[in-house]
């Protein structure tokens, strides 16, 4: 990991991203003791850790990453994903909504709001992504 991301990723912890990763987890430990939910659980843990530590990842599209189409991009990504965003990730969108308005009051807080933000749309829409290095 860069100097530089280092340093953002701990400020961030401080700015709001140690809770939102805590709302990532819950999520991803709910759906896990449902046994059903399993397939939700893998991405939410995944994205947990993403949440913690942003700077220096990204999220992308699994078929761009390997080059080919599997479970999670096609239609039953589609059916994860609807089903996602009804059970935990409106909730999980409206955390990192409301905690990017609040940094956004401040200049400093702008790139941690802009980072919640794009969290906020993973949230919504999480299944068939992977995370890489930047």
């Amino acid at each position: 990991m860069q100097p530089v991301s280092m340093l953002l990723n701990i400020l961030w912890i401080l700015c709001g991203g140690a809770y939102m990763a805590f709302g990532w987890l819950v999520a991803a430990v709910v759906m896990a003791i449902t046994i059903v939910g399993l397939p939700w659980s893998r991405a939410a843990f995944n994205i947990a850790a993403y949440t913690l530590l942003p700077f220096g990842s990204r999220a992308v599209r699994r078929d761009e990453v390997t080059g080919m189409e599997d479970v999670g991009t096609g239609v039953l990504g589609v059916l994860g994903n609807i089903i996602w965003f009804v059970l935990a990730g409106w909730w999980l969108a409206l955390g990192h909504l409301l905690t990017a308005i609040v940094l956004a009051v401040s200049i400093i807080g702008l790139p941690f709001a802009w980072a919640h933000l794009k969290l906020a749309g993973l949230a919504l829409w999480p299944i068939g992504k992977t995370i890489v290095p930047a």
